[in-house]
Parts: structure tokens; C-alpha cells; sequence
């Protein structure tokens, strides 16, 4: 028998669109992914949602073979039913299901995957009629123990859809169960967006309110604000923010996080060998610390050969040793304790400029000596396309935590305070919101926290629309810590994604921004205390005054404290 699914699903007052069809009102997701084997899979997320089949109980119907291959059903000791794909010739010979996709629609994908031998990529993979064959995600399938591939799709067309499973070793057989094809519409997916919003990102508190001498106060006015967000939600500056007053104003009024754009990064601070100029990097970190915001390194060194300084491009291995050394050196010991991050080597899945020149060990040793100089900072890896597309196997999940695994498993660094960093730069079109989500499941099943290091989307009819529901999906996941967008003003040279014109009005994009960031926090709220000195609030978490009017003196109190995750009592002693 299979296992059951840990997360509860609750699927009822189904819409059924034809008969292959249903959405669901009421849904509860598993947020969660396995990425250890199980001798046994679970059972089908979401019953299967629109699978046929999903766990195999009436053997094979509903599935064919796809390519010159064959299938065969397939029965576990413990009576567990699967399908196997075997007699493969080609990466895609395998099971196939037909399923009817329906444009605007977001289907999230699971299934539990197993191969007779090794370890070895497997995805799955959507057919559409007359189009490209698109990746809805993978996993690394191993012999002996079932491993859950999740993943999903955006159907910009209604259309037929053949559910294929590739593995580019034919030798290897596929075996297949409990496979799941759930879909959602855009509100159905808001709506849960919400509700994990409310449970990651506040908490329910209970307070008491108590004289000095312990009794409780009856009908105290109380009154509270948040200071300060627990959540980092910020924007990359660059240098046009030293010169500009309305730029001041505008970011130090939004934001308490930033990342600058290039001001810190080796061909600003090096453009001439030996000629360092911290001048303009300065300047801004001195502005941050003024307005209390906290910056993220970035970065260190970087793995695409063509933002190296010139200079370093052709130097010879040994010069380029040293000359990394000494980059490593001056610019982590000259802001050491004073930022919340490095992106150490930036990029260093897409590129490797100091791995080819200088050993596959270059990126593990940076990372050592970094932390090294800076010990309470964290230290990210930092890959664009992880979680924007999934066509690019050199930065999925999978490829992101074997190099992240071979960074920290490198002798000295099993103690380094470790962090993800995915960029976020989306292109043209509806981003892939369930494949975004399966990504983050994923990464988090290291520990590490994660955080969306340079979010922008590109100038489009629907940026605006695009850039609130990548940042919702974001916000509301429970292993994400951070969030710094790529945006800014317009005479700041953000093109891109800007926020502001030039006169620094709002654009349709800075409306969602400042909305979000209006809605993420909690209004200033009065109430009463009651006859045993309580009340009870969901508040964001945070920094709060709150402050206490004694209902006998009229006199005042306001106290500061801080909501976090863990937060469920608060004893004020006015």
C-alpha cells in the first residue's frame, strides 16, 4: 500500500469543464518535497486531479507507449501497483497519458519516480500538437527508493497535451506512479497564495495587559504601529542615488534592504590593475547606514568571463591567482561586519572563468576565505534561470545543490552560514507560477534560507500584473527570507522594471510595489483591553510601539516589541 501523503487535501465543490476536466474551489497544497527516496511512494497528490489512473489500480488503462519503447505494469512486495518504461531507444520513449489543458489555467505537477539502476535526470515533459515540448520539471531518480518529481505548467492554449517522462540514458528503465495533474486558476492560486501568506508571515497573539502590581487592567486604549518589517523586501541603488535628493527620498521612504547593482563588484572597484577606487561604493554604504539599510555584497567574483576587468582577462594563471586573492582580501575585509551577504562568486553554474584557469576547487576556496573574513556573513550562490524557466538543466534544482554540496563539503567550509540566491529575472510572458513554486520546494528540503536576489521582469504590456504575482508567490513561501528587486527610478537607468518616471511618479510597476508593501505590513490599530486585561491580534511580524493608556490615570505608556514567527503571548506590565 502506498503511504499517505503527508499534507491533508481537501478537494470538493468541483466545477467539472468537459469530462476530462475540474477545478476545484477548495484545495490545501502540499508545499513540501522529498528529496529522499521512500522504499514506497506516496499516494497521488491532489487524488491525481485530472489523471486518469493516477496510482495504477485498473493497470494500465488511460496509458500508452510514447516512441519505439514498451510498458509493463509492474507490482512491489508490498502489493504497491507501477508502470515501467523499458526497450527505450530514444530520451523521450516512454509512458504516455493524454490530458486536455485549458489557456490561462495553472497546473501543478507531481509523481513519484524510480529507475532500475544508478542515478539519473528524469523529466517530465508536456507535448503539445504543433509546439515546442516543454519541461515541467525534474528530478534525480534513483535504483532501490522512489524520488518525488514536481513541477508544472502554464497553459497560454487550450489544447491536448501527451504527459511523457524523458531520461537521455535509454538504457535505463523509467518507473512511474502516482502521478498528478492538478489544476487552478489565477484566483484559486491568489487565494492560496493568501492563506499561506497569513500563516508564514504573521501570527496570532494573544496580549495581557497587568498593573504594576500584577492585576489585570479592564478597558485600557491601546494602540499599536509597526516600526520595522521582519520580511527584507528591498531594491538594488546604484550610484545615481549619491547625486539625486528626490532618489534619496524615494528609496530611504520604501525600503531597509538593498543590493548595489554594480558599485561593489571587481570592474568598479579595480577597472586598472592595482589602481582600487572604493569612493563611489563608500558613499553609498555610508548612505545606507544612515537610513538603516541593510546591504547585500554583490559580489565578489564573478564567473562570467565577460565581466571581468579587462585587465584580467588575459592574464596567465598564476597572475590571475593572486590577483583573486587580492580581490577576495580587500573588498570582503573592507566591508567585513557590515553587510548581511555576499554573493561570493556570482554565476558560477551558468560560467566558470576561475574553474577553467585556476582548478574546479577555485569556487570552494573563495567561498572559504571569504567567511573566513567576514565569519558572521552570509555567503550565497547566486545563478539566474533556476526558478524563472525550466528548460536550463545547468541551473535547476538539481545542478544548484550539487554545486552548493561541493562548495560546502570542500574541507573548512562545513561550518560557512550558507544561503541560496535565485536572481529572478523574467522575460516576456505569464511566469510559470507552479513551476516556480516546485523549484522552492525543492532548495528548501537543504535548510538554507533563500532569497530572490535581483527580481525584474521585462518591459511588457503585463509587467505590472507579471511582477505582483512572482512576488506573492515568493513572499508567501515559507523557506524565502529576502527579497531585492532589480528596479528603480527612471533617471537611475532602470529600464527594465522602473518604478518611478522621471518626475519620480509612480508607474503601473511601482503601484503594485508600494501596494505590496502597504498590504505586508499592519495598520495602526486601536482596541480594548478586556475584563482580564486581553486581547487578541494577527500581526505581521515585525517591530511594534504599542502603546497603553492606564484607564484610571489617563496616563500614557509605549513599549516596543518585536512579532516573530514563534510570538503567540505578550505580558505588558504598564
Amino acid at each position: 500500500m502506498k503511504i499517505l501523503a503527508e499534507a491533508l487535501i481537501l478537494v470538493f465543490l468541483c466545477i467539472f469543464l468537459g469530462s476530462e476536466h475540474r477545478i476545484c474551489h477548495a484545495f490545501s497544497s502540499n508545499y513540501n518535497a522529498r528529496t529522499k527516496c521512500l522504499i514506497e511512494p506516496e499516494a497521488a497528490q491532489d487524488g491525481g486531479g485530472i489523471i486518469a489512473n493516477p496510482d495504477f489500480t485498473h493497470g494500465m488503462d488511460g496509458w500508452t507507449v510514447y516512441g519505439q519503447g514498451a510498458m509493463k505494469e509492474e507490482i512491489s512486495r508490498n502489493g504497491n501497483r507501477f508502470i515501467v518504461a523499458y526497450n527505450r531507444t530514444q530520451s523521450l520513449d516512454s509512458i504516455s497519458h493524454k490530458v486536455q489543458l485549458r489557456r490561462g489555467l495553472i497546473y501543478s505537477f507531481s509523481a513519484w519516480i524510480q529507475i532500475n539502476k544508478g542515478s539519473e535526470r528524469v523529466a517530465v515533459v508536456f507535448k503539445i500538437p504543433r509546439t515546442e515540448l516543454i519541461i515541467g520539471g525534474r528530478v534525480l531518480a534513483r535504483k532501490g527508493c522512489w524520488s518525488l518529481l514536481k513541477g508544472g505548467i502554464f497553459a497560454n492554449f487550450t489544447s491536448h497535451a501527451g504527459i511523457l517522462f524523458e531520461s537521455n540514458n535509454t538504457a535505463t528503465e523509467i518507473w512511474v506512479d502516482s502521478i498528478s495533474l492538478q489544476p487552478f486558476t489565477l484566483k484559486q492560486w491568489r487565494a492560496q497564495q493568501d492563506k499561506k501568506i497569513d500563516k508564514e508571515r504573521k501570527s496570532k497573539v494573544r496580549f495581557k495587559v497587568t498593573y504594576g502590581n500584577g492585576t489585570a487592567m479592564d478597558s485600557a486604549a491601546v494602540s499599536i504601529k509597526q516600526t520595522r518589517s521582519e520580511f527584507p523586501f528591498g531594491c538594488g541603488m546604484n550610484f545615481h542615488i549619491i547625486d539625486s535628493t528626490d532618489y534619496q527620498n524615494w528609496f530611504a521612504s520604501r525600503f531597509k534592504y538593498t543590493t548595489f547593482t554594480n558599485q561593489m563588484k571587481w570592474y568598479s572597484n579595480e577597472p586598472e590593475q592595482g589602481q582600487e577606487n572604493y569612493t563611489v561604493a563608500d558613499t553609498m554604504v555610508k548612505f545606507a547606514q544612515r537610513n538603516g539599510i541593510s546591504i547585500r555584497g554583490h559580489n565578489i567574483l564573478w564567473d562570467d568571463p565577460k565581466y571581468q576587468p579587462e585587465w584580467v582577462k588575459n592574464l596567465t594563471s598564476d597572475e590571475l591567482r593572486k590577483a583573486a586573492e587580492k580581490r577576495v582580501d580587500s573588498v570582503v575585509s573592507r566591508y567585513s561586519g557590515q553587510l548581511i551577504a555576499w554573493d561570493v562568486i556570482n554565476e558560477n553554474l551558468h560560467f566558470s572563468f576561475f574553474e577553467d584557469k585556476l582548478g574546479k576547487e577555485a569556487s570552494s576556496k573563495y567561498f572559504k576565505r571569504a567567511y573566513e573574513l567576514d565569519p558572521g556573513t552570509t555567503m550565497f550562490l547566486n545563478e539566474f534561470s533556476t526558478i524563472e524557466y525550466s528548460n536550463d538543466e545547468d541551473v535547476d534544482p538539481i545542478s544548484y545543490m550539487k554545486k552548493l554540496d561541493e562548495i560546502l563539503s570542500y574541507p573548512g567550509n562545513q561550518g560557512i552560514l550558507a544561503g541560496i540566491g535565485l536572481e529572478g529575472h523574467f522575460g516576456v510572458g505569464q511566469p510559470n507560477l507552479a513551476y516556480m513554486r516546485s523549484v522552492l520546494d525543492i532548495l528548501s528540503s537543504t535548510g538554507l534560507p533563500i532569497w530572490l536576489t535581483e527580481v525584474d521582469v521585462v518591459k511588457e504590456p503585463n509587467q505590472a500584473e507579471y511582477l505582483e504575482q512572482i512576488l506573492r508567490e515568493v513572499y508567501c513561501h515559507h523557506a524565502v527570507q529576502g527579497i531585492i528587486m532589480f528596479a528603480g527610478p527612471a533617471t537611475a537607468g532602470f529600464n527594465a522594471t522602473t518604478l518611478v518616471d522621471k518626475d519620480f511618479k509612480n508607474t503601473a510597476s511601482g503601484d503594485v510595489v508600494d501596494k505590496l508593501i502597504d498590504e505586508w505590513r499592519t495598520k495602526p490599530t486601536e482596541t480594548k483591553s478586556d475584563g482580564e486585561g486581553c486581547f487578541e491580534m494577527s500581526l505581521f511580524h515585525g517591530y511594534y510601539n504599542i502603546t497603553i493608556k492606564n484607564p484610571v490615570t489617563n496616563c500614557s505608556t509605549t513599549l516596543s516589541y518585536r512579532v516573530t514567527k514563534g510570538t503567540t503571548f505578550i505580558h505588558i506590565n504598564a
